[in-house]
């Protein structure tokens, strides 16, 4: 772990001790009780945030916890819905372009014939319109840069449709990086993964964060495969948050705290394993706000 941030654990965010706020600047990410919004439905409520540049944070919390909403707030794709937000020591919409965001999945068939170059380097500056010859060469540039950062430049001629899952997922880790960013946000990255390339994938994000400085924030539904690498977990259920190291997070009483009805973590050979304690949850449970039926066993 790389810049644990210490404090009171308390729900829904910790206030980080004089030591880590000496060591960065300005915080890469700093929300007070703020609200995302999907459409008029608020799925994340009064949510503090103190990320530290340079941490990688998982995130994590069932299927409607708002996973996707929060980075696509932090993305800009849909606007903070109450609340205070700065990113980088800036208001969103002056970072934005500062904010490298990989979205879950793309449609069948999106990509067509599109070499992995042309699929990089349509992300170069994309805010700002025509090239010319000196922003054809930057262009060029940055392209080799981003490519050689996630070790793909081998792959620059190659169909972006002709790519494995982790070939592919380098590759938008490179688009999202293009440009300069100081914060990466990765939805499911390692979904539909094998055990090799999700570790391929994770390797890679560590690496970006301990030599880049990059900033981290990636959803995931299953939280061993992060266990070596992560600074610190945000456990997302019903419409809150709670965020600090695995050991307070990731415990009975927190997650118990969160979901409404008690939780139980088992942690055996190295892995960890959370469930209800009484083996599944009602029809109408507190971290998904809408009836289905729930099998027991660990939750994604």
């Amino acid at each position: 772990m790389r810049h644990p941030v210490q404090g009171d654990a308390a729900l829904g965010g910790r206030e980080p001790d004089a030591a880590a706020a000496a060591a960065s600047s300005t915080w890469a990410v700093r929300a007070n009780a703020l609200t995302c919004r999907r459409a008029a439905r608020a799925v994340i409520e009064t949510l503090d945030l103190r990320i530290a540049p340079g941490q990688l944070v998982g995130v994590f919390g069932s299927n409607g916890s708002g996973k996707t909403t929060l980075l696509q707030t932090l993305a800009g794709i849909l606007p903070v819905g109450g609340g205070e937000l700065a990113l980088l020591g800036e208001e969103p919409a002056q970072a934005r372009t500062r904010v490298g965001y990989v979205a879950q999945s793309v449609p069948e068939g999106a990509y067509g014939r599109v070499s992995v170059a042309s699929f990089v380097g349509a992300a170069w500056q994309g805010e700002r319109w025509g090239l010319g010859l000196v922003g054809a060469s930057r262009r060029s540039q940055a392209l080799h840069r981003a490519l050689r950062s996630v070790d793909a430049l081998h792959l620059a001629a190659r169909p972006m449709a002709g790519l494995s899952g982790g070939e592919r997922q380098r590759v938008c880790i490179a688009q999202a990086l293009i440009n300069p960013v100081g914060l990466l946000l990765l939805d499911e990255p390692l979904s539909n993964l094998d055990p090799r390339a999700q570790q391929s994938v994770l390797l890679l994000v560590n690496r970006l964060c301990r030599d880049e400085g990059l900033t981290v924030l990636l959803t995931a539904h299953d939280i061993n495969p992060l266990l070596p690498v992560m600074d610190q977990v945000l456990y997302l259920a019903g419409k809150r948050g709670r965020m600090g190291t695995v050991d307070e997070v990731v415990n009975a009483e927190s997650l118990s705290a969160l979901y409404g009805l008690p939780m139980s973590v088992v942690r055996h050979d190295g892995y960890m394993f959370i469930h209800p304690t009484h083996g599944f949850m009602p029809e109408i449970s507190p971290h998904c706000g809408h009836a289905h039926a729930h099998t027991s066993g660990s939750l994604p």
